[in-house]
């Protein structure tokens, strides 16, 4: 008999067997963890409007597609949808003067009904990949991983593409120094309008590839989100810091916010193949994020303590 099983412990194969899934919704988020990106890393906004636009994706995919819409123009209605979502916090945020966060929490504590009323006042609706055509179903988990892998290199490109461009570059140069921005005659406001929009986009797509990809969308699927999105570009800017040390270019900073999705999910995976109480993943995803928050910090006060110490050295032969 085998020993693992003798002592009580998983078998390596049925972990091998899970992996799959996770890549596959590790590449999902990280589509979402690339929305993020743009406010929390380019504009420094910290949105929370993306707990309900995630869901509000996920909803309008679903109807559309159980109304008879192709899987991929569900997609792009999702997209449309979330941009909306966004345009509403840039609005509240930049026309009417509240506070970035306090936008974010308005947009998603409204959005929460307005999800309901989409998905005709049900907590959550279904989508039977038997009888509708789904872009990517976890009934087929390798062409769900190759048509997000697709899906999310193509967004990569035209994110790195968009972002070299005059318009792209005003938003970076918005949420990098806004003073000098509006010096040199940027619309800031106008910018990060732009960049709110675009952010929530990208998430809605998310939640329409995830709500396609579980067969179903549910109102609160979008709960904590956002700590999952910042889990991935955290856990990826520390692997891209690592793997570059003389310095990480922003394609690759934006491909290894993918990887960073794929790492955390593996991380989940991980957990619940170690029968750990299902109860604590929350528990463990704030866990993760703290760690690799803290990694860049602490190499820094390592590098400075080093530095110091040499100088202290130096100071004492002299």
């Amino acid at each position: 008999m085998n020993a693992a099983v003798c002592l009580g412990l998983p078998s390596i194969a049925n972990l091998i067997s899970r992996m799959p899934g996770g890549i596959a919704q590790g590449i999902i988020w990280g589509i979402m963890a690339l929305g993020l990106y743009i406010t929390f890393r380019l504009l420094d906004i910290a949105d929370l409007t993306v707990d309900g636009s995630f869901a509000t994706g996920g909803a309008v995919a679903i109807m559309l597609i159980t109304s008879g819409c192709p899987a991929w123009a569900a997609l792009i209605a999702a997209l449309l949808a979330g941009t909306a979502a966004g345009l509403c916090t840039g609005v509240l945020h930049t026309r009417l003067g509240i506070p970035a966060i306090l936008s974010g929490i308005l947009t998603q504590f409204a959005l929460y009904s307005i999800n309901l009323r989409i998905m005709g006042m049900s907590a959550n609706r279904s989508a039977n990949p038997d009888t509708f055509k789904l872009l990517i179903t976890m009934r087929s988990v390798p062409k769900a991983i190759l048509t997000g892998a697709v899906l999310a290199a193509a967004i990569v490109a035209v994110m790195y593409w968009y972002f070299g461009t005059e318009q792209g570059s005003a938003i970076r140069a918005t949420g990098s120094n806004p003073n000098m921005s509006r010096a040199q005659g940027i619309n800031t406001d106008n910018m990060k309008l732009i960049g709110l929009a675009i952010s929530n986009g990208m998430v809605a797509l998310s939640g329409g590839l995830m709500a396609q990809y579980q067969g179903f969308a549910d109102v609160n699927m979008g709960r904590g989100s956002i700590v999952i999105g910042l889990a991935a570009i955290i856990i990826g800017e520390v692997l891209c810091d690592a793997a570059f040390r003389k310095g990480c270019e922003f394609y690759m900073r934006l491909l290894f916010v993918i990887v960073g999705g794929i790492v955390y999910y593996i991380v989940m995976v991980i957990i619940l193949w170690l029968k750990l109480d299902p109860n604590d993943l929350k528990l463990f995803t704030a866990i993760i994020v703290a760690v690799f928050l803290a990694v860049p910090h602490i190499q820094a006060e390592r590098k400075s303590s080093f530095k110091m110490a040499g100088k202290r050295s130096l100071n004492g032969k002299a």
